[in-house]
């Protein structure tokens, strides 16, 4: 049937020898498919059936074994099972009997070492081998420097090197780690003209495979192997297999250490309600350490990262393979978490369904004086709903007053801010006389500051600044809110310098109000109760006028900045370390040494813990874990200042989370220099070069392992040139978006809609865990007459519930949420004709607490809100238990969302894109089968996402995905859908960085 079962019959040589040459031809031709259609017939056996009938005989004959030979190594790579097969045929100690017996004949000993590569690339054959003496054979034959039998010898390392994956202990235990110290170093001196790579790199790849064990990267430390590579890789770096392999060696063999810090744990604290149990905190490098602590650390075989690994990312990838199979939960509605009495308060939510429309009779507004318009138009009921804890925790005061601590309800107080005209493109300059009244009427609505005795209230400073920014010790510095208390003439005088200030530097941002902002940030409540103004934040700024393509990603910029991290070990001497920055020590910035950054992060979404000094241009950054938690390191946001001109910095952000990021496909961080701003140029821009991403060999200790995601940390690498020498600059993750610029940005959009037109409601829907505001918008159109048709219409108008920015790292959440807002507010035609549409619900930030303590993810309670949707506490996670709260009442009255969506930012995927919930699809990606009959399915889902994917450029449709899985059932996207039978509830996932597809489209690199 076959030809080669001829061999089990036939005892003529002459005919085995024409029977393997005709397999030969047959397989040296054509496809893989003949292979595979000989290992299928049992191929794979007859041959090793046929060599070891060959190999007893005497003498043995080379004519019939090197086909043999050559035939078994082709058909053995195709054949998953082959290391078995040869177990299985007890042909192992005749392939060692054979290579023993040719280590003088090379071509006879290269055919045998053929067979041997592919019985080692199985592990369970390579550990026989190894057992069998394979090792001890081999590493005998491997030999110093020469130009004769070069093929033999490297087919001699990749053998050794794939047997030696299989045995690293019995390789370290025999002393083979020195002896391939010492060969490799022995190739590499003699090896001038680079003619035998491969060769030194096969003696690398055993190395890096036997330093797989704990046990060989000790031994591999104590033979100086650090020093031997780094320095052997200093004149070949153009060698990119070579200095690739020993970058992976070295990155895995650096000696693991905690990070050096106190306490892993968040430098900030906070007392939760209930005396709720807090973790205990994380000792660092300066708490005990156990022995052993990093000992079972196992090498992932780090390779430089050469691909996209989006599908690694356990924390925001939504298509998980943990898909929910049980229909029956799939089609299960849950009961309501709370009793049913408790909706009745929300309805103070829903003004819209109770207005009076008195407006509707009066005149126009250009007809009536300020006072007439604040008399006349209703005062809508400013309730909130207030938390279990609002009486009883320690950081909250709350007083039931007609103002909202949000602010006053625009309909109460029409007043105008200088707008700039951010619709318009003239340009407008601020009037001194409206500025004052605006700022009076502006500290007239954040009187609702909780309270606050006036001893304990926010005096505000800004940061010293250039000499160009001098004035700010004058105007600012140290009653920077006296500009903006109207009971004194004198103080009002400042308002007029900085009315002045703005003008001389073209402060003239639109859509901000520096004035609007101060009167904001007075009110936070922080944990560390700031007293600093960040200046992009207080100055505003605008976008830049051109726009920047994707940085161009270099190929081995990850391999310097590896051996850079190897010269801190071989090198000390030339480690400065020291510590220029710390929370945990808290110094006098006038303190240090001459020449040296200055950082500062005690302001709004601040996040820098340590700053250490390691060279007289680099600089070790260290950021602060989420408040009560030990973990969510990845937005940073910080100042620094003192910097040279035209000197490139180098920043190693050391303590990411993250396995990847889009810092290695071309995303840059973000930098505001403040004398750019003060020259006309108040920008964001994208900056850094030499920027990669990589894992370190900073480790977390077992306490703070638990339930991580991984057990290393890794490390977040840019340089930048600052544009001007002693300039203030800003560095963030992202675009910053404070707490308190959105509500000076609800203040300002409340101010210029068109009230005719746009119904605007801003009410505070509940205070968080800090005491801070939650902003609930209600955006709808005006009827257009009292007539009983316009208000029924007004009346029944579908809901859409819009929320954002649940994680606080995730700051592109809130600008697309901003923009959605200008939008819905703007007299753009379509913008009217939804508001006719519909009742836009708004939740503009969930987590206030957490964007204005600089968390990346959780918020004051240490948990990580979109997980808290199945059983939200009161006390705990008010934001997201009110909110549930009021989707539930608005499902109990007929009125539940048509859309509901929830923003979010993607730190590893580029575009926009939905994630939805669908039974079918879910059922049908798990493989179950679908019973149409039972299960039916409405596939409006899928509505929404096609029209995006029509009309936005930014949007993908390829990259939705409609999958219900387990571990995303206590997010709002889940829950809403499963729990409130809201069909189109979506999860809105927007890129740090850049688009792949559409009109936005970057580099095919990055894709």
């Amino acid at each position: 049937k076959f030809g080669v079962f001829p061999f089990q019959s036939s005892c003529d040589k002459d005919v085995i020898r024409n029977i393997l040459s005709a397999l030969t031809d047959l397989l040296s031709l054509g496809t893989g498919r003949r292979i595979h259609y000989v290992i299928s017939k049992g191929g794979s056996e007859a041959l090793l059936q046929a060599l070891t009938s060959a190999a007893r005989s005497e003498p043995p004959d080379d004519s019939t074994l090197l086909p043999l030979l050559r035939l078994l190594a082709r058909v053995g790579q195709r054949d998953r099972k082959f290391g078995l097969k040869v177990q299985k045929a007890e042909a192992t100690d005749v392939i060692l009997s054979l290579t023993r017996q040719n280590l003088g004949h090379h071509l006879n000993l290269t055919h045998c070492l053929w067979v041997l590569r592919v019985c080692a690339s199985n592990v369970t054959a390579g550990t026989t081998l190894g057992t069998n003496g394979a090792m001890e054979l081999l590493f005998k034959v491997i030999t110093p420097y020469s130009k004769r039998h070069v093929r033999t010898l490297n087919e001699l390392n990749s053998t050794f090197s794939l047997i030696s994956e299989s045995n690293s202990r019995q390789a370290v235990n025999r002393g083979y780690l020195g002896g391939l110290l010492r060969l490799y170093q022995d190739w590499h001196h003699n090896d001038v003209s680079n003619n035998y790579i491969y060769i030194r790199r096969g003696l690398l790849l055993c190395l890096k495979h036997i330093t797989n064990i704990q046990l060989g990267r000790e031994n591999f430390l104590g033979s100086r192997g650090m020093e031997i590579l780094f320095t052997s890789v200093q004149d070949c770096k153009n060698l990119d297999p070579i200095v690739t392999t020993v970058t992976q060696i070295l990155r895995k063999c650096y000696p693991k250490e905690p990070l050096p810090v106190v306490r892993v744990r968040s430098f900030y604290s906070f007392p939760l309600p209930g005396n709720v149990k807090t973790e205990p905190q994380c000792m660092g490098s300066e708490g005990k350490l156990l022995k052993g602590e990093f000992d079972d650390y196992e090498s992932d075989g780090e390779e430089e990262v050469e691909k996209d690994l989006d599908k690694d990312d356990v924390e925001s990838k939504e298509e998980d393979y943990d898909l929910e199979t049980d229909v029956n939960k799939l089609r299960s509605r849950p009961v309501l978490d709370r009793p049913e009495e408790e909706l009745g308060q929300y309805g103070a939510m829903c003004p819209e369904l109770s207005h009076n429309f008195q407006e509707l009779e009066s005149e126009s507004e250009e007809e009536k004086s300020l006072e007439d318009r604040t008399e006349n138009l209703p005062s809508t009921p400013s309730h909130f709903i207030p938390s279990d804890n609002s009486v009883k925790h320690p950081n909250y005061r709350w007083r039931n007053q007609s103002a909202t601590a949000a602010g006053p309800d625009p309909g109460e107080k029409d007043f105008k801010v200088p707008m700039l005209s951010w619709t318009k493109k003239q340009k407008c300059r601020w009037d001194p006389i409206n500025e004052k009244r605006d700022i009076v009427e502006a500290v007239q609505n954040t009187d609702s500051c909780e309270d606050e005795e006036p001893a304990k209230s926010h005096v505000f400073t800004l940061r010293p600044f250039p000499e160009e920014a001098a004035w700010y010790k004058k105007t600012f510095n140290p009653e920077c809110e006296a500009s903006i208390d109207p009971s004194s003439g004198e103080r009002l005088e400042t308002s007029d310098i900085v009315t002045n200030l703005l003008e001389e530097h073209q402060g003239n941002i639109p859509f901000h109000s520096p004035h609007f902002y101060i009167a904001r940030a007075k009110c936070i409540k922080s944990i560390l109760a700031y007293k600093d103004l960040a200046f992009p934040d207080f100055w505003g700024h605008q976008p830049p006028p051109y726009g920047k393509p994707m940085l161009e990603r270099q190929t081995g910029i990850q391999r310097d900045k590896v051996l850079d991290d190897v010269r801190r070990l071989i090198q000390p001497g030339d480690v400065i370390g020291r510590t220029v920055y710390d929370l945990d020590e808290p110094r006098d910035p006038s303190s240090g040494a001459p020449g040296c950054l200055t950082f500062f992060s005690k302001f709004e979404s601040g996040n820098l813990r340590k700053a250490i000094q390691v060279r007289e241009f680099e600089y070790d950054l260290i950021m602060n874990a989420d408040v009560n938690s030990n973990q969510h390191h990845q937005w940073f946001y910080f100042e620094v200042r003192d910097m040279k001109l035209a000197v490139p910095y180098r920043f190693n952000i050391i303590n990411c989370e993250k396995i990847n990021s889009q810092f290695n496909y071309g995303m840059q961080l973000v930098m505001y220099s403040v004398k750019e701003a003060l020259q006309g140029r108040p920008c964001w821009l994208r900056a850094g070069h030499d920027i990669s991403y990589y894992k370190n060999h900073y480790c977390y200790s077992k306490a703070a392992g638990g339930g991580m995601r991984g057990k290393c940390y890794y490390t977040l690498t840019f340089s930048i040139k600052f544009p001007h020498k002693d300039d203030v600059c800003y560095l963030a993750y992202h675009y910053p978006y404070t707490y308190s610029t959105m509500m000076s940005h609800l203040d300002i959009l409340e101010q210029n809609r068109n009230p005719k037109k746009v119904y605007w409601r801003h009410q505070t829907l509940c205070h968080t865990l800090g005491g801070n505001p939650c902003p609930l918008l209600t955006i709808t159109a005006m009827p257009e007459s009292k007539k009983r048709h316009d208000l029924e219409q007004f009346c029944n108008r579908p809901y859409v519930f819009l929320m954002a920015r649940v994680h606080p790292g995730e700051s592109n959440a809130s600008w697309v949420m901003k923009g959605t807002l200008e939008f819905l507010a703007s007299s753009d035609p379509i913008a009217d004709l939804l508001r006719k549409c519909y009742v836009f619900k708004i939740v503009p930030m969930l987590n206030p607490d957490g964007v204005i303590n600089g968390n990346h993810r959780c918020s004051l309670s240490g948990d990580d809100l979109n997980r808290q949707w199945l059983t939200p506490n009161s006390q705990l996670h008010p934001t997201i238990y009110h909110t549930k709260g009021l989707l539930y009442y608005l499902r109990s009255i007929g009125r539940a969302p048509l859309v509901f969506c929830d923003y979010h930012g993607h730190s590893q995927k580029k575009n926009v894109f939905l994630y939805g919930c669908s039974i079918k699809e879910t059922l049908w990606q798990a493989g179950c089968m679908v019973d149409t009959s039972v299960v039916t399915e409405d596939v409006g889902y899928r509505t929404l996402p096609k029209i995006l994917d029509k009309v936005a450029p930014a949007f993908v449709m390829n990259s939705c995905s409609f999958l219900v899985e387990k571990s995303r059932e206590s997010t709002a996207r889940v829950v809403v859908w499963q729990e409130l039978g809201v069909l189109r509830s979506y999860t809105m996932e927007s890129t740090y960085c850049g688009c792949s597809h559409g009109l936005y489209k970057v580099s095919k690199s990055f894709k």
